[in-house]
Protein backbone atom coordinates (compact mmCIF):
# COMPACT_ATOMS: atom_id res chain seq x y z
CA UNK A 1 0.00 0.00 0.00
CA UNK A 2 1.37 3.09 -0.96
CA UNK A 3 2.67 5.81 1.75
CA UNK A 4 0.18 8.81 2.16
CA UNK A 5 2.94 11.17 1.24
CA UNK A 6 1.74 10.00 -2.01
CA UNK A 7 -1.18 12.46 -1.97
CA UNK A 8 1.26 15.19 -3.51
CA UNK A 9 0.66 13.72 -6.50
CA UNK A 10 -3.60 14.09 -6.58
CA UNK A 11 -2.68 17.16 -5.45
CA UNK A 12 -1.20 18.45 -8.38
CA UNK A 13 -3.56 16.71 -9.98
CA UNK A 14 -6.11 18.11 -8.37
CA UNK A 15 -4.92 21.76 -7.99
CA UNK A 16 -4.65 21.75 -12.37
CA UNK A 17 -8.37 20.39 -12.77
CA UNK A 18 -9.66 23.32 -10.85
CA UNK A 19 -8.10 25.64 -11.91
CA UNK A 20 -10.12 27.37 -14.35
CA UNK A 21 -13.07 27.29 -11.46
CA UNK A 22 -10.52 28.83 -9.13
CA UNK A 23 -10.15 31.44 -10.57
CA UNK A 24 -13.99 32.41 -11.43
CA UNK A 25 -14.73 31.53 -8.11
CA UNK A 26 -11.89 33.82 -6.84
CA UNK A 27 -12.94 36.45 -9.07
CA UNK A 28 -16.78 36.65 -8.51
CA UNK A 29 -16.73 35.66 -4.72
CA UNK A 30 -19.85 33.37 -4.93
CA UNK A 31 -21.44 33.11 -1.34
CA UNK A 32 -20.93 30.28 0.69
CA UNK A 33 -23.62 28.94 3.14
CA UNK A 34 -22.96 25.46 5.46
CA UNK A 35 -26.02 24.02 7.10
CA UNK A 36 -24.67 21.75 9.17
CA UNK A 37 -27.47 19.60 10.92
CA UNK A 38 -28.08 17.61 13.91
CA UNK A 39 -27.83 13.94 14.24
CA UNK A 40 -29.62 13.22 10.88
CA UNK A 41 -28.44 9.89 9.50
CA UNK A 42 -27.67 8.62 5.70
CA UNK A 43 -31.65 7.23 5.88
CA UNK A 44 -33.05 9.99 7.28
CA UNK A 45 -33.96 12.51 3.96
CA UNK A 46 -36.55 11.64 1.31
CA UNK A 47 -33.37 11.82 -1.53
CA UNK A 48 -31.51 9.05 0.05
CA UNK A 49 -34.18 6.66 0.44
CA UNK A 50 -36.61 7.81 3.21
CA UNK A 51 -40.52 6.96 3.01
CA UNK A 52 -41.46 7.54 5.99
CA UNK A 53 -40.09 11.17 6.35
CA UNK A 54 -41.01 14.16 3.92
CA UNK A 55 -38.04 16.33 3.07
CA UNK A 56 -39.41 18.22 0.19
CA UNK A 57 -36.97 21.01 0.28
CA UNK A 58 -33.96 19.11 0.91
CA UNK A 59 -35.02 16.73 -2.04
CA UNK A 60 -35.44 19.54 -3.90
CA UNK A 61 -31.82 20.63 -3.08
CA UNK A 62 -29.85 17.24 -3.96
CA UNK A 63 -31.79 17.25 -7.23
CA UNK A 64 -31.07 20.73 -8.26
CA UNK A 65 -27.16 19.95 -6.87
CA UNK A 66 -24.73 16.97 -6.47
CA UNK A 67 -25.68 14.14 -3.88
CA UNK A 68 -22.62 12.56 -2.15
CA UNK A 69 -23.02 9.12 -1.32
CA UNK A 70 -19.87 8.44 0.32
CA UNK A 71 -19.81 12.08 2.09
CA UNK A 72 -18.58 11.54 5.93
CA UNK A 73 -17.92 13.49 9.15
CA UNK A 74 -14.83 13.59 10.71
CA UNK A 75 -16.03 11.85 14.14
CA UNK A 76 -19.32 10.03 15.00
CA UNK A 77 -20.16 12.67 17.72
CA UNK A 78 -20.93 16.56 17.58
CA UNK A 79 -17.88 18.12 19.09
CA UNK A 80 -15.21 16.34 17.66
CA UNK A 81 -16.45 17.04 14.44
CA UNK A 82 -17.59 20.76 14.56
CA UNK A 83 -13.78 21.49 15.58
CA UNK A 84 -12.65 18.92 12.75
CA UNK A 85 -14.83 20.95 10.19
CA UNK A 86 -13.94 24.54 11.59
CA UNK A 87 -9.75 24.03 12.28
CA UNK A 88 -9.24 21.00 9.35
CA UNK A 89 -7.30 18.46 11.91
CA UNK A 90 -8.89 15.66 13.36
CA UNK A 91 -10.16 16.31 16.44
CA UNK A 92 -8.39 13.40 17.89
CA UNK A 93 -5.36 15.19 17.72
CA UNK A 94 -5.75 18.00 20.70
CA UNK A 95 -6.90 17.20 23.93
CA UNK A 96 -10.00 18.40 25.44
CA UNK A 97 -12.21 17.86 21.97
CA UNK A 98 -14.74 15.33 23.17
CA UNK A 99 -18.17 16.08 24.05
CA UNK A 100 -18.62 19.29 25.71
CA UNK A 101 -20.27 20.07 29.13
CA UNK A 102 -22.07 23.35 28.60
CA UNK A 103 -19.18 25.40 30.74
CA UNK A 104 -16.39 24.44 28.88
CA UNK A 105 -13.85 27.01 27.51
CA UNK A 106 -13.09 27.58 23.74
CA UNK A 107 -11.60 24.78 22.10
CA UNK A 108 -10.79 26.83 19.10
CA UNK A 109 -7.40 28.65 19.93
CA UNK A 110 -8.10 32.31 18.85
CA UNK A 111 -5.95 33.33 15.89
CA UNK A 112 -5.44 29.57 14.46
CA UNK A 113 -6.84 29.21 10.60
CA UNK A 114 -10.48 28.37 10.84
CA UNK A 115 -13.15 28.18 7.71
CA UNK A 116 -13.90 31.17 9.05
CA UNK A 117 -10.88 33.21 9.19
CA UNK A 118 -10.53 32.32 5.31
CA UNK A 119 -13.33 33.74 4.44
CA UNK A 120 -12.95 36.89 6.53
CA UNK A 121 -9.38 36.89 4.77
CA UNK A 122 -11.27 37.12 0.99
CA UNK A 123 -13.25 39.85 2.40
CA UNK A 124 -16.23 38.08 3.29
CA UNK A 125 -19.03 38.91 5.82
CA UNK A 126 -18.85 36.20 8.09
CA UNK A 127 -21.14 35.15 10.13
CA UNK A 128 -22.37 31.96 12.45
CA UNK A 129 -26.27 30.76 13.96
CA UNK A 130 -27.11 28.24 15.90
CA UNK A 131 -25.49 25.66 17.77
CA UNK A 132 -22.09 26.14 18.65
CA UNK A 133 -20.52 23.41 21.41
CA UNK A 134 -17.01 24.11 21.15
CA UNK A 135 -17.07 25.98 24.53
CA UNK A 136 -16.84 29.65 25.22
CA UNK A 137 -14.26 31.82 27.43
CA UNK A 138 -11.44 31.29 29.71
CA UNK A 139 -11.29 29.84 32.72
CA UNK A 140 -14.86 29.98 34.54
CA UNK A 141 -17.41 31.65 32.70
CA UNK A 142 -19.50 34.58 33.60
CA UNK A 143 -22.94 34.17 32.26
CA UNK A 144 -23.81 38.12 33.48
CA UNK A 145 -20.89 39.84 31.62
CA UNK A 146 -19.37 39.99 28.06
CA UNK A 147 -18.05 36.72 27.18
CA UNK A 148 -15.27 35.93 25.37
CA UNK A 149 -13.77 34.32 23.41
CA UNK A 150 -16.25 32.72 21.34
CA UNK A 151 -17.24 32.73 17.66
CA UNK A 152 -16.14 36.22 17.31
CA UNK A 153 -12.43 35.48 18.13
CA UNK A 154 -12.29 32.08 15.82
CA UNK A 155 -13.26 34.86 12.78
CA UNK A 156 -16.87 35.60 12.95
CA UNK A 157 -18.01 38.87 12.62
CA UNK A 158 -21.29 38.02 13.72
CA UNK A 159 -22.83 34.96 16.02
CA UNK A 160 -26.14 34.17 17.59
CA UNK A 161 -25.85 30.54 19.13
CA UNK A 162 -26.83 27.84 21.50
CA UNK A 163 -23.82 27.88 23.78
CA UNK A 164 -23.73 23.77 23.73
CA UNK A 165 -27.04 21.59 23.20
CA UNK A 166 -30.65 21.67 24.02
CA UNK A 167 -30.16 19.34 26.88
CA UNK A 168 -27.40 20.92 28.21
CA UNK A 169 -27.47 23.96 30.70
CA UNK A 170 -27.52 26.65 30.18
CA UNK A 171 -30.22 27.03 28.12
CA UNK A 172 -30.12 30.84 26.46
CA UNK A 173 -28.85 32.52 23.48
CA UNK A 174 -25.59 33.93 23.08
CA UNK A 175 -25.54 36.58 20.31
CA UNK A 176 -22.09 38.21 19.90
CA UNK A 177 -20.87 38.02 23.29
CA UNK A 178 -23.67 38.99 25.46
CA UNK A 179 -26.44 36.49 26.35
CA UNK A 180 -29.53 37.36 24.84
CA UNK A 181 -32.60 38.98 27.15
CA UNK A 182 -29.85 38.92 30.60
CA UNK A 183 -31.86 40.65 33.25
CA UNK A 184 -28.95 41.92 35.67
CA UNK A 185 -31.92 41.32 38.98
CA UNK A 186 -31.33 37.85 38.19
CA UNK A 187 -28.01 36.53 37.62
CA UNK A 188 -26.95 33.32 35.95
CA UNK A 189 -25.28 30.24 37.66
CA UNK A 190 -23.93 27.34 35.72
CA UNK A 191 -22.44 24.19 37.54
CA UNK A 192 -21.58 20.96 35.97
CA UNK A 193 -20.12 19.58 39.60
CA UNK A 194 -22.08 21.09 42.57
CA UNK A 195 -25.70 21.25 42.34
CA UNK A 196 -26.80 25.44 42.87
CA UNK A 197 -29.78 27.24 43.20
CA UNK A 198 -33.50 26.01 44.00
CA UNK A 199 -34.52 24.76 40.87
CA UNK A 200 -36.11 21.18 40.89
CA UNK A 201 -34.34 18.19 39.41
CA UNK A 202 -35.40 15.32 37.01
CA UNK A 203 -34.30 12.86 39.44
CA UNK A 204 -36.08 14.29 42.36
CA UNK A 205 -38.84 15.46 40.60
CA UNK A 206 -40.18 13.02 37.57
CA UNK A 207 -43.74 14.21 38.07
CA UNK A 208 -42.80 17.86 36.41
CA UNK A 209 -41.72 16.73 33.31
CA UNK A 210 -43.11 16.90 30.28
CA UNK A 211 -40.98 14.45 28.48
CA UNK A 212 -39.79 11.27 30.55
CA UNK A 213 -35.97 10.10 31.15
CA UNK A 214 -34.54 7.09 29.30
CA UNK A 215 -30.44 7.74 31.04
CA UNK A 216 -29.46 10.33 32.71
CA UNK A 217 -30.62 14.07 31.60
CA UNK A 218 -32.03 14.26 35.08
CA UNK A 219 -30.51 17.60 36.61
CA UNK A 220 -32.24 21.35 36.49
CA UNK A 221 -35.59 21.28 34.82
CA UNK A 222 -36.14 23.95 32.41
CA UNK A 223 -39.86 24.49 30.99
CA UNK A 224 -40.91 21.13 31.85
CA UNK A 225 -37.60 18.97 30.76
CA UNK A 226 -34.85 18.53 32.84
CA UNK A 227 -31.42 19.13 31.49
CA UNK A 228 -27.56 18.25 31.95
CA UNK A 229 -25.85 20.36 34.02
CA UNK A 230 -27.11 22.63 37.35
CA UNK A 231 -28.37 26.54 36.18
CA UNK A 232 -30.52 29.48 38.17
CA UNK A 233 -31.33 32.42 37.84
CA UNK A 234 -31.66 33.99 33.77
CA UNK A 235 -35.69 33.30 33.68
CA UNK A 236 -35.94 36.22 31.26
CA UNK A 237 -33.68 34.97 29.30
CA UNK A 238 -34.25 31.10 28.90
CA UNK A 239 -35.20 30.09 25.37
CA UNK A 240 -38.39 27.92 24.52
CA UNK A 241 -37.58 24.51 22.79
CA UNK A 242 -40.47 25.19 20.65
CA UNK A 243 -39.59 27.99 18.99
CA UNK A 244 -35.72 27.15 18.46
CA UNK A 245 -36.01 25.93 14.86
CA UNK A 246 -37.86 29.28 14.58
CA UNK A 247 -35.62 31.88 15.69
CA UNK A 248 -32.23 29.95 14.83
CA UNK A 249 -33.79 30.06 10.99
CA UNK A 250 -35.21 33.83 11.66
CA UNK A 251 -31.79 34.38 12.64
CA UNK A 252 -29.75 33.22 9.77
CA UNK A 253 -32.28 34.90 6.97
CA UNK A 254 -31.86 38.25 8.93
CA UNK A 255 -28.29 37.58 8.59
CA UNK A 256 -28.36 36.92 4.47
CA UNK A 257 -30.52 39.83 4.48
CA UNK A 258 -27.86 41.91 5.83
CA UNK A 259 -25.28 41.12 3.58
CA UNK A 260 -26.74 40.17 0.40
CA UNK A 261 -24.92 43.08 -1.42
CA UNK A 262 -21.39 41.92 -0.63
CA UNK A 263 -19.76 38.34 -0.43
CA UNK A 264 -20.78 36.25 2.61
CA UNK A 265 -19.56 32.79 4.56
CA UNK A 266 -22.96 31.77 6.71
CA UNK A 267 -22.72 29.00 9.12
CA UNK A 268 -26.18 27.68 10.05
CA UNK A 269 -25.66 25.26 12.71
CA UNK A 270 -29.63 24.02 13.30
CA UNK A 271 -30.23 22.00 16.77
CA UNK A 272 -33.21 19.72 14.84
CA UNK A 273 -32.85 16.65 15.66
CA UNK A 274 -30.88 16.73 18.60
CA UNK A 275 -32.65 15.76 21.92
CA UNK A 276 -34.81 16.96 23.41
CA UNK A 277 -37.02 16.56 20.34
CA UNK A 278 -39.80 19.54 21.11
CA UNK A 279 -40.67 20.87 17.48
CA UNK A 280 -42.78 23.64 16.97
CA UNK A 281 -46.99 22.67 17.47
CA UNK A 282 -47.48 23.03 13.23
CA UNK A 283 -44.66 20.04 13.34
CA UNK A 284 -46.03 17.68 15.87
CA UNK A 285 -47.36 14.82 14.38
CA UNK A 286 -46.53 15.67 11.28
CA UNK A 287 -44.34 12.59 9.64
CA UNK A 288 -45.26 8.79 9.76
CA UNK A 289 -42.29 7.66 11.94
CA UNK A 290 -43.15 9.81 15.14
CA UNK A 291 -41.52 12.84 17.21
CA UNK A 292 -37.90 12.00 15.54
CA UNK A 293 -39.16 12.57 12.20
CA UNK A 294 -41.28 15.58 12.81
CA UNK A 295 -38.28 16.93 13.69
CA UNK A 296 -36.65 16.09 10.70
CA UNK A 297 -39.40 18.08 8.88
CA UNK A 298 -39.04 21.32 10.83
CA UNK A 299 -35.49 20.63 9.60
CA UNK A 300 -36.26 20.68 5.94
CA UNK A 301 -38.80 23.42 6.41
CA UNK A 302 -35.72 25.71 8.21
CA UNK A 303 -33.38 24.56 4.85
CA UNK A 304 -36.75 25.84 2.90
CA UNK A 305 -36.36 29.09 4.62
CA UNK A 306 -32.75 29.67 3.14
CA UNK A 307 -33.52 28.76 -0.20
CA UNK A 308 -36.52 30.86 -0.64
CA UNK A 309 -34.56 33.96 1.23
CA UNK A 310 -31.84 33.48 -1.49
CA UNK A 311 -34.23 33.08 -4.36
CA UNK A 312 -36.02 36.42 -3.28
CA UNK A 313 -32.84 38.63 -3.03
CA UNK A 314 -31.76 36.51 -6.28
CA UNK A 315 -28.91 35.34 -4.47
CA UNK A 316 -29.14 31.68 -5.04
CA UNK A 317 -27.29 31.52 -8.53
CA UNK A 318 -23.91 32.91 -7.28
CA UNK A 319 -24.15 30.80 -4.17
CA UNK A 320 -22.95 27.75 -3.01
CA UNK A 321 -24.99 26.00 -0.30
CA UNK A 322 -23.88 22.78 1.06
CA UNK A 323 -25.76 20.49 3.96
CA UNK A 324 -24.35 17.90 5.83
CA UNK A 325 -24.86 16.82 9.41
CA UNK A 326 -22.74 16.30 12.33
CA UNK A 327 -23.03 12.68 13.23
CA UNK A 328 -24.82 9.79 12.29
CA UNK A 329 -28.52 9.22 13.30
CA UNK A 330 -29.64 8.45 17.06
CA UNK A 331 -33.08 7.42 18.15
CA UNK A 332 -33.04 7.13 21.92
CA UNK A 333 -30.63 9.24 23.14
CA UNK A 334 -31.38 9.86 26.76
CA UNK A 335 -35.45 10.96 26.43
CA UNK A 336 -38.56 8.71 26.68
CA UNK A 337 -40.35 10.47 23.62
CA UNK A 338 -41.62 7.70 21.78
CA UNK A 339 -39.16 7.64 18.99
CA UNK A 340 -38.04 4.44 19.26
CA UNK A 341 -41.88 2.87 19.48
CA UNK A 342 -42.72 5.18 16.82
CA UNK A 343 -40.19 4.51 13.99
CA UNK A 344 -42.90 2.88 11.79
CA UNK A 345 -40.45 0.79 9.56
CA UNK A 346 -38.22 4.42 8.71
CA UNK A 347 -34.56 3.48 9.27
CA UNK A 348 -32.29 6.74 10.06
CA UNK A 349 -29.29 5.03 8.75
CA UNK A 350 -30.58 3.69 5.94
CA UNK A 351 -28.06 0.74 4.79
CA UNK A 352 -25.79 1.28 6.60
CA UNK A 353 -24.72 -0.42 9.98
CA UNK A 354 -24.30 1.74 13.44
CA UNK A 355 -24.81 5.33 13.73
CA UNK A 356 -23.80 8.01 16.50
CA UNK A 357 -20.78 7.36 18.55
CA UNK A 358 -20.25 3.98 16.53
CA UNK A 359 -17.29 3.31 14.24
CA UNK A 360 -19.20 1.39 11.49
CA UNK A 361 -19.85 3.83 8.46
CA UNK A 362 -23.61 5.13 9.77
CA UNK A 363 -21.44 6.68 12.94
CA UNK A 364 -19.55 9.08 9.97
CA UNK A 365 -21.20 8.70 6.03
CA UNK A 366 -23.69 11.35 5.99
CA UNK A 367 -26.17 13.14 3.67
CA UNK A 368 -24.00 15.40 1.63
CA UNK A 369 -25.22 18.06 -0.51
CA UNK A 370 -23.91 20.83 -3.06
CA UNK A 371 -26.02 23.30 -4.90
CA UNK A 372 -24.58 25.65 -7.00
CA UNK A 373 -26.51 26.67 -10.02
CA UNK A 374 -25.29 27.04 -13.28
CA UNK A 375 -21.86 25.53 -11.69
CA UNK A 376 -22.37 22.42 -10.08
CA UNK A 377 -23.98 20.12 -12.55
CA UNK A 378 -27.18 18.32 -10.42
CA UNK A 379 -26.38 14.57 -10.16
CA UNK A 380 -24.67 11.73 -7.68
CA UNK A 381 -21.02 10.97 -6.77
CA UNK A 382 -19.59 8.89 -5.12
CA UNK A 383 -16.20 10.60 -4.59
CA UNK A 384 -15.00 9.62 -0.53
CA UNK A 385 -14.73 13.50 1.01
CA UNK A 386 -14.94 14.75 4.67
CA UNK A 387 -16.39 17.54 6.50
CA UNK A 388 -12.40 18.27 7.68
CA UNK A 389 -11.44 19.43 4.17
CA UNK A 390 -13.89 22.13 3.56
CA UNK A 391 -11.14 24.33 4.88
CA UNK A 392 -8.50 23.63 2.10
CA UNK A 393 -11.30 23.26 -0.72
CA UNK A 394 -12.70 27.15 1.25
CA UNK A 395 -9.17 28.10 0.37
CA UNK A 396 -8.96 26.91 -2.87
CA UNK A 397 -12.42 28.50 -4.01
CA UNK A 398 -11.69 32.13 -2.60
CA UNK A 399 -7.54 31.64 -3.48
CA UNK A 400 -6.67 32.33 -0.13
CA UNK A 401 -2.80 30.67 0.61
CA UNK A 402 -2.87 28.54 3.93
CA UNK A 403 0.19 28.16 5.77
CA UNK A 404 1.95 25.38 6.25
CA UNK A 405 0.83 24.58 9.56
CA UNK A 406 -2.74 25.26 9.33
CA UNK A 407 -5.20 22.31 8.58
CA UNK A 408 -3.06 19.52 8.43
CA UNK A 409 -5.55 16.89 7.51
CA UNK A 410 -7.62 18.84 4.99
CA UNK A 411 -7.46 18.17 1.24
CA UNK A 412 -8.51 20.61 -1.17
CA UNK A 413 -11.53 18.58 -2.48
CA UNK A 414 -12.84 21.52 -4.47
CA UNK A 415 -12.84 19.67 -7.83
CA UNK A 416 -14.89 16.73 -6.24
CA UNK A 417 -17.00 19.10 -4.10
CA UNK A 418 -17.73 21.08 -7.68
CA UNK A 419 -18.41 17.75 -9.55
CA UNK A 420 -15.52 18.17 -12.20
CA UNK A 421 -14.53 14.87 -10.69
CA UNK A 422 -15.26 11.46 -9.23
CA UNK A 423 -11.92 11.44 -7.48
CA UNK A 424 -12.05 12.18 -3.59
CA UNK A 425 -9.73 11.32 -0.68
CA UNK A 426 -7.72 7.71 -1.24
CA UNK A 427 -7.98 7.27 2.82
CA UNK A 428 -9.98 8.55 5.86
CA UNK A 429 -9.73 8.47 9.17
CA UNK A 430 -13.05 7.88 11.04
CA UNK A 431 -13.19 9.04 15.41
CA UNK A 432 -15.50 6.89 17.50
CA UNK A 433 -14.75 5.30 20.61
CA UNK A 434 -11.95 4.18 18.31
CA UNK A 435 -10.50 5.06 15.30
CA UNK A 436 -11.06 3.52 12.17
CA UNK A 437 -9.26 3.96 8.85
CA UNK A 438 -11.24 3.98 5.15
CA UNK A 439 -8.62 3.15 2.09
CA UNK A 440 -10.56 3.02 -1.26
CA UNK A 441 -13.44 0.58 -0.50
CA UNK A 442 -11.64 -1.07 2.42
CA UNK A 443 -12.27 -0.22 6.04
CA UNK A 444 -10.46 -1.23 9.23
CA UNK A 445 -11.90 -1.46 12.31
CA UNK A 446 -9.28 -2.13 14.74
CA UNK A 447 -10.00 -4.52 18.17
CA UNK A 448 -9.83 -1.85 21.23
CA UNK A 449 -7.59 -3.33 23.96
CA UNK A 450 -9.51 -4.41 27.55
CA UNK A 451 -12.75 -2.69 28.69
CA UNK A 452 -12.69 -0.30 26.00
CA UNK A 453 -13.82 -3.06 23.66
CA UNK A 454 -16.19 -3.96 25.74
CA UNK A 455 -18.61 -0.80 26.54
CA UNK A 456 -21.95 -0.82 25.33
CA UNK A 457 -26.21 -0.15 26.96
CA UNK A 458 -29.00 -0.10 25.99
CA UNK A 459 -28.40 2.90 23.44
CA UNK A 460 -25.04 1.94 22.29
CA UNK A 461 -24.13 -1.79 21.05
CA UNK A 462 -20.59 -3.17 22.01
CA UNK A 463 -17.96 -2.53 19.47
CA UNK A 464 -14.45 -3.20 19.07
CA UNK A 465 -14.41 -6.51 20.11
CA UNK A 466 -12.65 -7.96 17.31
CA UNK A 467 -10.60 -6.52 14.50
CA UNK A 468 -12.74 -6.02 11.69
CA UNK A 469 -12.01 -5.57 8.03
CA UNK A 470 -15.31 -5.12 5.06
CA UNK A 471 -15.02 -4.55 1.47
CA UNK A 472 -17.36 -1.49 1.61
CA UNK A 473 -18.01 -2.10 -2.28
CA UNK A 474 -19.76 -5.06 -1.73
CA UNK A 475 -20.98 -4.87 1.90
CA UNK A 476 -21.64 -1.54 2.64
CA UNK A 477 -23.78 -2.07 5.51
CA UNK A 478 -20.55 -3.85 7.29
CA UNK A 479 -22.05 -7.19 7.93
CA UNK A 480 -19.29 -9.95 6.74
CA UNK A 481 -15.54 -9.23 8.45
CA UNK A 482 -12.84 -10.45 5.88
CA UNK A 483 -10.33 -9.59 9.19
CA UNK A 484 -8.91 -13.55 9.13
CA UNK A 485 -9.19 -14.06 4.89
CA UNK A 486 -6.70 -10.76 4.20
CA UNK A 487 -3.87 -10.37 7.56
CA UNK A 488 -1.90 -8.84 5.28
CA UNK A 489 -3.83 -6.51 4.22
CA UNK A 490 -5.36 -5.89 7.92
CA UNK A 491 -1.55 -4.92 8.93
CA UNK A 492 -1.26 -2.37 5.94
CA UNK A 493 -4.03 -0.65 6.92
CA UNK A 494 -2.91 -0.58 10.78
CA UNK A 495 -0.07 0.07 9.65
CA UNK A 496 -1.47 3.39 7.97
CA UNK A 497 -3.33 4.29 11.05
CA UNK A 498 -0.46 4.44 12.77
CA UNK A 499 1.47 6.04 10.22
CA UNK A 500 -1.01 9.15 10.17
CA UNK A 501 -1.38 9.26 13.85
CA UNK A 502 2.16 9.30 14.53
CA UNK A 503 2.68 12.06 12.11
CA UNK A 504 0.37 14.37 13.32
CA UNK A 505 -0.95 15.24 10.02
CA UNK A 506 -2.07 14.00 6.61
CA UNK A 507 -1.77 16.58 4.63
CA UNK A 508 1.76 16.16 3.08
Amino acid sequence: MPDVMTRRNFLRAAAAASASAGVHAAASKPNVIVILADDIGYGDLGCYGATKVKTPNLDLLAAKGLRFTDGHSAAATCTPTRYAMMTGEYAFRKKGTNILPGDANLIVDPGRTTIQSIFKQAGYATGAVGKWHLGLGKNKIDWNVDIKPGPIETGFDYSFIIPATGDRVPCVYVENHRVVGFDPQDPIQVNYQDRIGTEPTGKERPDLLKMKLSNGHDQTIVHGISRIGYMSGGKKALWVDEDIAKTLTSKAVDFIGRNQKKPFYLYFATHDIHVPRVPEAKFQGSSGCGVRCDAIQQLDWSVGQIMAALDKLKLAANTLLLFTSDNGAVVDDGYADGSVEHLNGHEPSGPLRGGKYSNYEGGTRLPFIARWPGRIKPGESDALLCQVDLLSSFAALTGVKLPEDAAPDSFNLLPALLGDTKEGRDHLLEQAAGISVRKGKWKLIPKRSGADGKKGNGRRPPEGLETELFDLSKDIGEKKNLASSYPELVQEMAALLTQLQERGRSRP
